[in-house]
Formats: C-alpha cells, structure tokens, sequence
C-alpha cells in the first residue's frame, strides 16, 4: 500500500536555524536574479557612454537592490513553505522472512504475476540484478531509502529484519495499489487487500480551464496511487470518472484532488447512480394485498394485451411470452423466450465473474486455434465446482439440461445474465475448457457469434432506462436458416455457372487466335498452348474468390441484421414479462440512544429505508440499529440524521446488495380494490419510476410524464377602472 508524505517528514522536522539557513540562500538567488535581469535591461549606449551617466543608472540598480531585500524578506516564508509542502509517495510494508537492505536489488510481483508461467521464460537461479526478460506483472528495481515509522516523523534505516513494518521509498513508479517484494521470482504475490466499502457513487470530472487537463490526467493517477478504494476511470464517450464507496468518501476525494494532487480548479457532475433492469415471475397479489382472483386475472390479462399491442408489427408474440422476429432479409428466424433468474444463480454469476472471464478466454482462443498455456489444475477444480454449483441451483422441469446448454455469460460475457441455445444442430457450450472439444462444426459456425454479440448489447442495456440488466436468463429456442441456406446455394450455382462461362470464353479467344496466327513461329505457337493451359487456374482463382467472398458475408450486411434482429427480440422478450427495477442498497449501522429513536425512524422512512434488527448494546443504554437504505438516498443522510437527533446517533453505510424495488414502474389500477384505494389516475409518487425518468433524464431519453394537468387558464374577474 502506497501512502502520500511531505518531504520534510523524510528528513525530520525544520529547525529555527534550518529555516534561516534557507531564507539567506533564497534572498541571495533571488537578488542575483534581479541583477541579472537588469544588467539585460541596460542599453548598449549607456555602456559606451560617458562616466556619470553609468554612475547614476548603477546607483539606481543599488537602490533596487535594498528595496527588494524587503521584499525577500517576506516571500522568503512562502518559499520556504513552498518547498516542505513537496510530497512523495510511501510504500507502507511488512518483512515477512529475511532482512531488507538499502540499495539491494527486488523483485516487485504484481497481484496477477503467476510464478508457473514465468519460471519457464526465466533462466535457473536468476536474481533481480540480471538482465532478464519482459515478464508480465512484474519488475525489478533497487530499494532507494528505508523508513521507520515515527509518528509524524520518518527515521532513515540501513536494514529492516523480519516482522517489521516500514516504510520504503521509491516504489511508486512501480506500484499501483498494491505488491509483493521478493529476492526470487519463484515466489507466489499476497493475495491483494480486500476492503469492506465497494466504490459504487461515481462522478465525471474536468478541469474549469481545458488547458490544465494534462495536470487533472497526473492528479487522478495520484489519487489511484494513493487511495486502495478509488477507481478512475475513463469512458468511451472521453469522461474522466472517478468511483468512490460514498458521499463523504467522495468529498475527501476530491478535496485532494484539488488541493494536493492536480491543484487546479475542477467541475464536478451530479453523483451518477448505477441501478439494473430485471424480470420477475407475475404477482399472485394485487397492490393492496389481495389474492388475483378470476375477475382480476381477466383484468390483468387485458392489461398485458394492450402492452403487447405496444409492440410493432413482424413481431409474433405467443401466450407464454415466447418473441419470434425475422431479419430485414427474411434469411433467417429467431425464437426467444426471457425467465427471471434464481437468486442463488445470480448472485454465484456475481461472485465468480474472475473465474468466467477466465473460460471466456480459454474457449475462444480455442475457437480461434490458438496457441496458449493449459489452463491450471486448480483453476479446472474451480470451474468444475462452479458448474456443479449452478447445477445445484437450477432445478426443476423448466431448467432441465440448462447448464449444458449454456452458450454466453453478459454483458461482457462475464454478467449475471444467461444466454441459452435450445434449438436442434447446435452444440457449442461455455464449458469446453472442461471437455477440450474443437470449434463447432455445423451450419450456424458462421454467424453464431451474431447471436452472442446480439445477446451482449441487448444484457448491457435494458428497454426501461438503458440500465445493465441482471438476474434474466434468454432462450433461442428457434433459430432457421433455411432460406439463408437457399441463397447461398443459389449463389454458390451461380459463381460456378458464371466460372463456366468465362472458361469458354478463355478457350474460345485461346482458338481463334490459334487459327488466325497459324503463319507464326512454333516459339509463338508454344507460348499460346501455355497460355491455354494456364486458363483453367485463372477459373480456380476466380472460384475461390467467390467462395471467399461467401465466407466473408459472416462480417457483412447480414451478420448486421442477425445482431441487431437479436437485440430487439431479447428487448420484446423483456417487455412482455413483468419488469422491475433493481437498486443498489446500503447497510446502515445506527448507533443511538433512546430518547431519539423514534427521529432516526423517521428519517429512515423518510428516505425508503428498512429496519433490520434493534439491539441494544450490553452495559450501556445505547441501541444498536442495522437498516437497509438505497444508495440514491444516502446523499445527506448522515448530516440530516445528526440534525434530527442533535449529533446522538451516528450512521455507518457500507455497500451490500442488490435489491428489487417492489413496485411495478408501469402500473395502473386494473382492480375495483386498487381504484377504491388508490384513485382512478393513481398519480402517487411510484418510487421505480421517478428513479427511471430521472435516469432517463440524465441520458437523455424520453420521458413520459405531464408538467401541468388540468390547468384553468387564468382570467381577470372584475376590470379595473
């Protein structure tokens, strides 16, 4: 772990004679610079001038000389603050075995540096001084300075033995967040910190001047450097985001940016909040708690066809939710179907999203007949553990041979969204790291990776707010390619009956020049028989070319159509099923007394907050309360709750989950109970959808909401006279 010091902690304290040692010596750089500037600024006919003239300008020069030693004498304290402000980075450190010298010669492994793979590019019995080879995830450099941590203060060490902790210096060119220090690059790195807050607010951040963007670009790598919790990041559309765990994490962060790392003015956007798209299974209750009768059902059923109307024509929608959609062509057909997820399965996808990056790796370099290392033995017990896991999961008659068929993780391939193939012909698995089996040889092997990318754009964002969907599995239970077959047989004949037309023509040209050049020399003669010979390979060429453009139409126009036919099947798929909002939740520790209990409930439901458990701590007469509250309205939680209770009760939040919101963002009365209890227009605040329209707001979507509504126009009751 990297942490930031000032310079003057590197050599201990400033002294009162250390301090007028550094005022003298920038008094005097500063009086030669003024000297030197207007000696420049003297003409040259002052220099080849008369005596006195030069006595006065240099008695002049004099006098400047005294009035600006008073003013060195009161920057002389800025400089010298100027230079204790300098700072530099600590790599904070423990010695586990053996002794640490200054100046020897270390390893430096990264968390991914994997010993099994570099020992067999490095030679036997290498150390760090040797000239070696670029080895992935890690380098080799000189311990510079060694530290005893003293307080406020750093003490130089020569040596540090074993079950210490220190400070060493220099380190920062070469460590990001964290690293192992070894002699010998056989040894396995730590595994990397683990820190309980998950950095989940984020903003986006530029300068107030676009020519101090450079400094901002050093400042947030400082600022990664120096903090384990931070992320930076850098979009596609150019922004520069910074993720912090919370909002006073936030502030901190960019205090320091601003003051210590890039110190220039920045702007700063409104904390940007993630939220997920998902599906559920259709409520069984209505939305005053009474079980869906017949009656209701009708209602509901009624209210799903009015949604499906919604959707546009060449679109089939079956009664089980089942999207049948064509390419723009008509060459191919896809059916697919959406289910919601289980909660185990979704949150296993999440834990072991490392552990499918990893296969995604391994089968498509399998599937692109490349050359790499087998995959480690541990790491095929991991995949075979996790697959048993989601088999463990998945059961029941719907999900019945589910895991072997699955056929892509998303988005990224490597989400908690599964795609998958349930239509005949069709073999290719996520799991041929465990079976070794080559690449998929059947009539799909062309555009299957349509299908897949298809499924990546549409996981990535979902028809509500344009939102990462999570916990949805897609079926394509149907996929024809007959007609694209047809067609490509039809131009396969036809290449081969145009190929056939120009070889005649090649041998009719090759004849009639035979017989009209009959008078010419054999040597002539020869060199047309082979040219005639040569004919039949410009046919092979010409044929291999149409084969090679036929190939080709997996990256044309078609391809195109099949991904975006993909995306909006799995997009209608989604809207036929009941859509929910996912939110992502904080668990909030609250500590306070009795007397303002009744005020931190207040706040809590105030801001859709959820009491877990009440305890009260032994000895003392203060409660412990644990809470649920969503991230999207934590933001100044802290400082209203201790308002509220007069600094009595003090929140901690850290982030924990995913969670559905409850309520349907697009629901309407269907029920006389529901129009009873809630109106006819329904018009209070649904918590789902504000989230939605403020999304799409910030996005730029469309929002369907109405500013004014029953609005009189104002008129004037008597006239003024």
């Amino acid at each position: 772990m990297l942490f930031r010091v000032d310079t003057h902690q590197l050599r201990g304290p400033l002294t009162q004679e250390v301090i007028a040692q550094r005022r003298e010596l920038a008094r005097r750089r500063h009086t030669e610079k003024l000297i030197a500037r207007q000696g420049q600024e003297l003409p040259e006919q002052a220099v080849s001038g008369n005596e006195s003239e030069l006595t006065v300008k240099t008695g002049e020069t004099k006098g400047d000389e005294q009035e600006l030693t008073s003013q060195t004498d009161s920057r002389t304290l800025e400089t010298v603050k100027q230079e204790a402000v300098k700072e530099s980075f600590i790599a904070f450190a423990r010695v586990f075995s053996g002794v640490v010298r200054r100046g020897q010669k270390i390893f430096i492994l990264g968390p991914k540096y994997d010993p099994a793979e570099s020992l067999n590019k490095l030679p036997s019995g290498c150390s760090a001084a040797d000239d070696l080879p670029s080895i992935p995830h890690m380098a080799c450099c000189t311990v510079e300075n060694l530290y005893l941590l003293m307080g406020r203060g750093l003490e130089d060490l020569e040596e540090v033995p074993s079950g210490n902790v220190l400070g060493i210096g220099g380190l920062q060119e070469f460590v990001l967040k964290s690293a192992t220090l070894s002699t010998s690059p056989a040894c396995p790195p730590f595994t990397p910190l683990n820190f309980e807050a998950t950095p989940i607010v984020r903003v986006a951040v530029e300068p107030k001047h676009p020519s101090e963007m450079p400094q901002l670009v050093r400042g947030m790598k400082l600022l990664n450097q120096a903090d384990p919790c931070v992320q930076v990041l850098i979009q596609e559309t150019g922004e520069h985001v910074l993720v912090t765990a919370g909002e006073v994490h936030l502030q901190r962060c960019l205090d320091d940016l601003k003051e210590r790392f890039a110190k220039i003015q920045i702007s700063v956007s409104e904390p940007i909040i993630p939220f997920r798209e998902t599906i559920t299974r259709p409520p069984k209750v209505d939305m005053v708690n009474e079980e869906i009768g017949k009656q209701q059902k009708v209602a509901v059923i009624h209210q799903a066809k009015e949604d499906q109307n919604k959707i546009p024509e060449g679109v089939q929608v079956d009664c089980d939710g089942l999207i049948t959609m064509s390419t723009p062509n008509k060459y191919s057909t896809l059916s697919v179907r959406a289910m919601p997820l289980p909660e185990e399965v979704t949150q296993l996808l999440e834990e072991n999203s490392d552990l499918i990056r990893t296969m995604e790796q391994f089968n498509s370099s399998l599937n692109d007949d490349k050359k790499i290392h087998e995959i480690n033995q541990k790491i095929l017990d991991r995949i075979q553990e996790f697959k048993q896991k989601l088999e463990q999961y998945l059961q029941g008659r719907k999900w019945r041979n589910a895991v072997d068929q699955i056929w892509s993780f998303g988005p990224r391939k490597c989400g908690p969204n599964i795609l998958l193939s349930k239509f005949e012909g069709y073999k290719k698995t996520v799991w041929q790291c465990l079976d070794k089996t080559t690449k998929e040889v059947s009539k799909y092997r062309d555009f299957d990776n349509s299908i897949v990318s298809g499924f990546q754009l549409a996981t990535l964002s979902g028809p509500m707010c344009e939102e990462p969907l999570m916990g949805v599995c897609f079926i394509v239970e149907k996929w024809d390619m007959s007609k694209a077959e047809e067609q490509m047989s039809a131009n396969r004949q036809d290449s081969e009956e145009s190929d056939a037309t120009e070889q005649t023509k090649n041998e009719d040209t090759v004849t009639s020049l035979s017989s009209s050049y009959t008078t010419e020399s054999s040597s002539e003669n020869k060199e047309l028989q082979d040219g005639s010979q040569d004919s039949p390979d410009s046919s092979e060429k010409l044929s291999k070319r149409k084969g090679e453009t036929l190939f080709a139409d997996c990256y044309g126009p078609f391809s195109g159509q099949l991904i975006a036919t993909m995306k909006e099947a799995c997009r209608y798929a989604l809207q036929v099923k009941p859509q929910r909002l996912m939110a992502a939740m904080y668990t909030c520790e609250i500590m306070a007394t009795a007397e303002v209990l009744g005020r931190v409930y207040a706040v809590l439901s105030k801001r859709e907050g959820r009491v877990l458990q009440e305890e009260m701590k032994e000895g003392t007469d203060m409660f412990i309360i644990k809470a649920v509250l969503p991230v999207a309205e934590s933001f100044g939680f802290a400082d209203e709750i201790r308002k509220r209770t007069s600094g009595l009760a003090s929140p901690q939040l850290v982030f924990s989950h995913w969670e559905v919101i409850s309520g349907d963002p697009f629901w309407v009365p269907t029920t006389e109970e529901e129009y009873l209890h809630f109106g006819e227009k329904a018009d209070s605040e649904n918590q789902a959808r504000k989230y939605i329209n403020a999304v799409r707001k910030r996005k730029g979507l469309y929002v369907e909401e109405k500013i004014v509504e029953h609005a009189e126009k104002q008129r004037t009751l008597s006239r003024n006279k």
